[in-house]
């Protein structure tokens, strides 16, 4: 007599359904789809971000400036971020002559590369269907496709994430080193675009693999090393030569308070975004006394934690109220929450169904990364008590649309099992419900939509819960409905993006929303994490009405209308312009353009401007180096007053255009001594209503 133990029961890989005909077509259609929604009118932005815009102008002209990032092709001063988003925009530039499209289409092909990557990397393990849910998804998320029009670093950044995702997952399925490093290298090129928010995909990377990689525990954490060291690499010959460049030759660090690529990384990019202490910024170096004398009522309001729309400034100060909502609240709800419900529920199902899968289930492993992509982004976010704009939360665009096809498609393969149907309803109301939320926070914006989001979502929701109607012809329909529950609120929000040009330094996307002032946006400067943009609405060019910021300044307004001006905010330079200011590029009349152009090539440098956003216009205008005095907040201690006074003695600065970001506040006042000593010691003129001095008079 033999006895045989019974082994448990394993749960065996899903392989996806075999390749049908139609579905070249389909990721055709995807991607022809995206293309054309992302390039649709894309000159209407004319310089977007003109302080990235300048940069890639200046790159254009001058290898000095492009591989530095410099703001002028003179080499004044950097942007505070790392180039390589800007070389794409640059090379392009170069080839195509100087234009918003040249700028933007490139950023439009980096939105179609991420929804072609996103969805090889989810077709590969779940199929097809899955793989053109998730391109879907994350093409019509209303911040990615504002982001894909715009030409702030996050384009680029989110495709190296996706392609970090990607590569890990292949290194999961076979073990091989190669894919880790490859893994390693993407994340040093995200890196180089955009500093340490992209270390937040690392632990989803490094403890999936460690948890689900093929080789023994021994090999699977030196292959991590691998991948670190590749890291490191791919990242660090840029910083290594920056940092070892001599200073007199090179550009001063833009951001960094003592010329420093390793503080700028470390400071205010770094620590600072997650504990408020971003040295250099506008706010935090300012006491609440001088922030209300700089800023009249607007300082006020702000020192003293009075925020737009009532909302207590909570742990994030002025940049909001931190905390578990943080991503539902009504500056980012629109952005990006609409269907995070949805992947927080499909993730825990997906993860159950797979519970019995072997260790190095590919599967199990893609739910692993990028639930922890959404969790650990999600929650930094949430949670981050420094600068923090709206536009962020871009960088959770990719997990919630792969979390919610794998999900999906996970769960409606095992829809004859009464639990599973009863959570693929459960999502649908929790969508639906998510839609009626954001969709009410616009009065205005297509009414009727919420309505029929939740009708048609309670009806899907208990038609998945009926097993004949999950069968043959009519389970289509019910698929129909699921996607419009899920899809109408951001497609309704891309539309409206897409057909809106967004300019300055503060955009979100979809229409304006009620109460989306969770902070005054753009104020601390495009670094680090973020960039410029936040509050909900605001940057749009189309004549709706503009958030406003405490006392009464109009947020991202770029067409020089100063509706409900200042109240001692001239020196914030928020409204834009001919002047320009702290959220947006100046707008030089020809007048003044052509006075700037005459005799250029003998100076080095046509102007200086305080504040890079005041440069840039003028810069863009005549394609000719205008120094920014002071950087993007005007903070930086660069020139100083005797670096100044000197290119004036050498005859290398010909004007010095007034007004704009009224400089120094957060820095050591370089910014005012300049325009002090330039006030007493110059004739000053005004043509097209910018007063000027010349320097050579």
């Amino acid at each position: 007599m033999t006895t045989t133990l019974e082994q448990p029961k394993v749960e065996a890989a899903e392989p996806p359904p075999a390749r049908r005909r139609w579905e070249p077509w389909a990721l055709a259609a995807l991607l022809v789809g995206t293309a054309v929604a992302y390039i649709w009118g894309l000159g209407a932005s004319g310089w977007a971000n003109s302080f990235y815009a300048a940069a890639v102008q200046a790159g254009s002209e001058s290898w000095k400036a492009f591989y530095f990032g410099s703001s002028d092709a003179a080499n004044s001063i950097t942007v505070d971020k790392p180039p390589m988003s800007l070389w794409l925009m640059s090379l392009s530039v170069r080839v195509f002559g100087l234009s918003s499209w040249a700028m933007l289409v490139p950023q439009a092909l980096l939105g179609v590369g991420s929804v072609a990557l996103l969805y090889a990397t989810v077709k590969r393990w779940f199929g097809a269907p899955a793989g053109l849910l998730a391109g879907l998804v994350l093409a019509l998320t209303p911040i990615a496709v504002l982001m894909f029009r715009f030409n702030n670093p996050d384009a680029l950044l989110v495709l190296l994430m996706i392609a970090s995702v990607w590569a890990m997952l292949r290194a999961v399925e076979d073990g091989r080193t190669r894919w880790m490093v490859l893994t390693g290298v993407f994340v040093g090129l995200g890196f180089l675009t955009k500093q340490l928010q992209v270390m937040l995909v690392v632990p989803p990377l490094a403890l999936t693999y460690l948890v689900a990689g093929p080789p023994k525990f021994g090999k699977r954490l030196a292959q991590c090393f691998a991948a670190l060291g590749a890291m490191i690499v791919s990242a660090g010959w840029w910083l290594l030569i920056v940092e070892l460049w001599p200073a007199s030759s090179r550009p001063w660090i833009g951001g960094s308070q003592n010329n420093s690529i390793l503080e700028l990384t470390l400071g205010y990019n770094g620590l600072g975004r997650l504990n408020g202490e971003e040295t250099g910024s506008v706010m935090p170096g300012a006491g609440r006394g001088e922030l209300a004398a700089a800023m009249g009522g607007a300082g006020e309001a702000m020192a003293g934690g009075r925020f737009p729309g009532g909302g207590a400034p909570g742990g994030g100060g002025m940049w909001g109220s931190t905390g578990i909502t943080r991503m539902f609240e009504s500056a980012q709800g629109g952005q990006i929450a609409w269907l995070i419900p949805a992947a927080l529920i499909l993730l825990v199902a997906g993860l159950a169904l797979r519970g019995r899968a072997p260790r190095v289930d590919t599967q199990r492993a893609s739910f692993l990364v990028w639930g922890l992509w959404l969790l650990v982004t999600g929650l930094t976010f949430s949670f981050m008590a420094g600068i923090f704009h709206a536009y962020y939360t871009v960088a959770l665009a990719p997990a919630v649309a792969a979390l919610v096809a794998i999900g999906s498609a996970t769960l409606w393969r095992r829809r004859d099992t009464l639990w599973v149907r009863a959570v693929l309803a459960a999502t649908l109301l929790a969508t639906a419900a998510m839609s009626w939320v954001l969709l009410g926070r616009s009065a205005s914006f297509v009414p009727w939509l919420k309505w029929a989001v939740v009708v048609v979502g309670v009806v899907a929701a208990v038609a998945v819960l009926v097993p004949a109607l999950t069968r043959g012809r009519i389970a289509a329909v019910v698929t129909l409905a699921a996607l419009f529950t899920g899809l109408a609120g951001p497609t309704a929000y891309a539309v409206d993006t897409i057909a809106t040009p967004h300019t300055g330094s503060i955009v979100s996307a979809g229409p304006n929303v009620e109460g989306a002032h969770g902070g005054p946006g753009g104020m601390g400067g495009p670094g680090g994490m973020g960039g410029p943009g936040g509050m909900g609405g605001a940057g749009r060019t189309d004549g709706a009405a503009a958030p406003t910021l405490p006392g009464g300044a109009v947020a991202g307004v770029t067409d020089g209308a100063a509706a409900g001006a200042t109240d001692g905010m001239g020196g914030m330079g928020a409204m834009g312009g001919a002047v320009g200011g702290l959220l947006s590029g100046s707008e030089p009349g020809a007048e003044l353009v052509a006075l700037l152009e005459q005799d250029s090539g003998n100076y080095t440098w046509v102007a200086a401007a305080i504040g890079s956003n005041s440069a840039s216009g003028y810069q863009l205008a005549t394609e000719d180096p205008v120094m920014p005095i002071g950087g993007f907040n005007g903070s930086d201690p660069s020139p100083t007053l005797e670096q100044f006074q000197q290119y004036v003695a050498d005859g290398k600065i010909h004007y010095f255009i007034s007004g704009g970001r009224g400089g120094g506040m957060g820095g050591d006042g370089t910014a005012s001594e300049i325009s002090t000593w330039v006030q007493e010691n110059f004739t000053a003129v005004t043509v097209d209503g910018v007063t000027l001095y010349d320097l050579m008079s």
